[in-house]
């Protein structure tokens, strides 16, 4: 199995570099002023280039709706101005193609008697097509994962982890893989003057405007290779079916409605699922300046869990992330509160997360993230199946303490490639301690890939 994962990252290596050779001199990043000034690209070019046509010239954006233009996240999603995003880009006539992702290949090491020991990788691709179209940008885009292929048993451990299924079992202490297509989206942003934007947004699988961006995709969780255990609390919608997107944004501002359909996928996870749109939600976004963004966002999910295909859920998300970036470094930070609360039996369960990024000298980065969450009853069960008539109810609150460290070396022509190690630590009632022992922990060795160019995001 060691040798299938490390097949799997050269081919992965192979790609990224195939890419990362192919640039011509004119291709361009998006780069913070701290790097190195990027090759100037022809003026045609940047015409076509959304958000270039008001002057702006490779750096960071200046307004919130330029910021928007870009759609370097998943869904509708934004981040700070000021974040930084490695991505590889080249103009080809009226178009602008951008690609970036990430790989982790980890190794996990879990104590006590539900601990697990297991190598796998996570992983997203991004490749993206921008160009004018009247008075508006369109925007194709599409995100791929071949976690199914690189997380096997349909789970990678983790423990006090909720969420989803593997072979027709509740899915505890561990996190379910990405679908192969997490995004597949159309987007197009019309003008309405200098200070307003109207949006529009169309996928058969996409991302909602629910909550901030998910944590594949925060700065502030960057290098940390597995999931955040409120993840179905926070940002689980962010891979959904049949999702339609209106949005308008006036100057620091935008309110945003969706629709889609909220049975989240199901565990075939090769497959493009759908059903009707029966969900709703809505956003409101806000940054006051290039380095702080703020949502807060309210959905209806019809049936969201596979088997508990009677509940209703009403989600709230709340979210402040902070960017500040400096001189070969960044500092990216997000605090986070979800809450789900089941109609049928008015169940409630709330998490909150604190998580911090800080990148100094350039190739280090040393990073945190604190948690308190509900867990239900169905953690009991451990890998055996829902009896019949199975009443979840909330069963405790759990909390998650992570730090690492990562270094990057420059091994590969086109990649930043880092190794790097952390560590975590959970608080739990003493009436878990027969299932999980005194102190559980666990401790991940990984080495991750992402294109290099320190390319903004925007």
């Amino acid at each position: 199995m060691k040798r299938s994962f490390l097949s799997v990252l050269i081919i992965l290596f192979i790609l990224f570099s195939a890419t990362a050779f192919a640039q011509s001199p004119q291709t361009s990043a998006h780069r913070h002023s701290a790097n190195p000034t990027p090759t100037p690209m022809p003026d045609d070019a940047m015409q076509d280039m959304p958000g270039m046509q008001h002057g702006s010239t490779h750096e960071q954006p200046i307004t919130f709706i330029d910021e928007i233009l870009h759609h370097s996240t998943a869904g509708t999603s934004a981040q700070p101005n000021s974040t930084v995003e490695p991505m590889i880009m080249r103009a080809r006539g009226k178009w602008m193609f951008m690609f970036h992702g990430v790989a982790f290949l980890s190794a996990l090491q879990q104590s006590g008697p539900r601990g697990y020991d297991k190598i796998f990788s996570t992983n997203w691709f991004m490749p993206m097509a921008q160009r004018q179209i009247g008075r508006g940008e369109l925007t194709l885009r599409t995100m791929l994962s071949m976690e199914p292929a690189t997380v096997t048993q349909r789970f990678y451990p983790l423990l006090f982890q909720q969420g989803e299924t593997a072979f027709g079992k509740p899915i505890n202490d561990g996190q379910h893989p990405h679908d192969f297509v997490m995004e597949l989206a159309a987007l197009y942003d019309l003008r309405l003057g200098e200070n307003a934007l109207l949006s529009f947004y169309a996928a058969p699988v996409g991302d909602p405007a629910m909550g901030p961006s998910a944590y594949a995709h925060r700065a502030s969780a960057s290098e940390n290779p597995v999931a955040t255990l409120g993840h179905h609390l926070q940002d689980s919608t962010h891979i959904a079916d049949n999702v339609v997107t209106g949005g308008l944004a006036y100057k620091n501002a935008r309110i945003e409605f969706s629709g889609f359909h909220g049975r989240e996928p199901n565990e075939f996870r090769w497959d493009i699922d759908s059903g009707a749109i029966d969900s709703w939600s809505t956003r409101l976004t806000v940054q006051p300046c290039e380095n702080w963004s703020a949502q807060y966002s309210f959905a209806h999910l019809a049936s969201p869990e596979q088997l508990h295909p009677e509940d209703d859920v009403q989600r709230m998300t709340a979210s402040v992330s902070y960017n500040r970036p400096f001189t070969k470094g960044s500092w990216a930070s997000t605090l986070l509160w979800g809450r789900n609360r089941t109609l049928q039996s008015g169940q409630i369960a709330n998490g909150y997360l604190a998580e911090s990024t800080l990148q100094f000298a350039e190739r280090n980065r040393v990073w945190a993230r604190i948690e308190n969450v509900d867990r239900s009853s169905e953690l009991l069960l451990g890998k055996q199946p829902e009896p019949p008539g199975f009443d979840e109810r909330l069963l405790a609150r759990i909390q998650a303490y992570t730090a690492g460290y990562d270094r990057d070396f420059p091994m590969i022509p086109g990649l930043s490639t880092a190794l790097g190690a952390q560590v975590t630590f959970y608080g739990k009632p003493g009436f878990l301690t027969p299932i999980y022992g005194q102190h559980p922990m666990g401790v991940i060795l990984f080495i991750r890939v992402r294109p290099t160019g320190n390319a903004h995001s925007h």
